[in-house]
């Protein structure tokens, strides 16, 4: 077996997996809570959208590549396929979008939440061992299937537990001490599915693995991240901005936003007030007196 690094360049990747982990989570969990506020099925299925790319994109994709850029096997090129990769994406974005309309919607109860826990960790896992697939070394990979069901009983509570917070949590204190938990929960899947982990070199392919390199993958990752966090936080400044001026059900807010809401011209609201305004009464004309 080949000698396998999982902290190549120390703890810089553990840490950057945790905070990307931890944003992803805070961010998506106060989406979710807007979601819980929301009064129409289409408001809440955006915030509940906003969410599922927040914690399925950011806290779980974005930290699985982060703590995949300290992975190195120094006997061989460790290379990345691209249309893999991003399918990994895929998975986990729809499989928490999927949870998040399970329990977003209807009464809260455990065996929904069970439910939807398990069949986002299935995603989580499709995420994580796809974008496994997508690594290429010289030589075969293979898995100690002891840590692999160890990791799936992980993603699993894992997911059931982020999926209740998001139908339980309010407040900057709960939202941020159950976005710690998630981040833990999470980074730990991930190095318990990568300690599982083990390749067998080939000597043949040793100068020929296709692929592209992790670091050449940074740019791209990072205007992806980029334009997901812009396109995320667009999205939710629109839906907070609707909710503001709206009652909720889409009609215009009576009183101070009113005028927002329906915007009078200049014109308008001249002729407004001229209307409003009583005529002035006529004076009298004095007829000369004669001295």
């Amino acid at each position: 077996m080949a000698e396998v690094h999982h902290f190549t360049y120390g703890a810089f990747n553990p840490i950057a997996a945790f905070l990307l982990a931890f944003l992803g989570s805070f961010f998506g969990l106060l989406s979710t809570a807007r979601a819980r506020d929301a009064r129409t099925k289409g408001r809440r299925n955006r915030w509940l959208l906003i969410a599922a790319f927040a914690i399925g994109g950011g806290a779980i994709w974005l930290m699985h590549f982060a703590a995949m850029l300290g992975f190195e096997v120094p006997a061989s090129p460790v290379r990345f396929d691209v249309p893999m990769t991003l399918a990994s994406l895929a998975f986990a974005v729809i499989a928490v979008g999927f949870g998040l309309l399970m329990v977003g919607h209807g009464r809260r109860s455990v065996p929904k939440t069970l439910v939807a826990g398990g069949l986002t960790g299935g995603g989580v896992l499709a995420m994580h061992y796809t974008g496994m697939l997508g690594m290429h070394v010289s030589g075969d990979i293979r898995y100690d299937m002891a840590l692999v069901a160890a990791s799936v009983i992980i993603a699993v509570v894992a997911s059931t537990v982020a999926l209740w917070f998001t139908v339980s949590v309010r407040g900057w204190a709960p939202i941020s001490g159950a976005a710690v938990i998630m981040a833990i929960a999470v980074c730990g899947m991930h190095y318990t599915g990568m300690a599982a982990l083990s390749v067998r070199l080939d000597q043949n392919t040793t100068h020929h693995v296709a692929g592209f390199r992790p670091l050449t993958l940074i740019l791209p990752i990072t205007l992806i991240t980029a334009a997901t966090i812009i396109g995320v936080a667009l999205s939710a400044l629109q839906a907070m901005t609707e909710e503001e001026f709206t009652d909720g059900a889409g009609t215009p807010k009576r009183g101070v936003h009113a005028e927002a809401g329906n915007p009078w011209s200049l014109k308008q609201a001249t002729m407004a007030t001229a209307a409003r305004r009583p005529s002035p009464r006529p004076v009298p004309v004095r007829s000369p007196t004669n001295g």
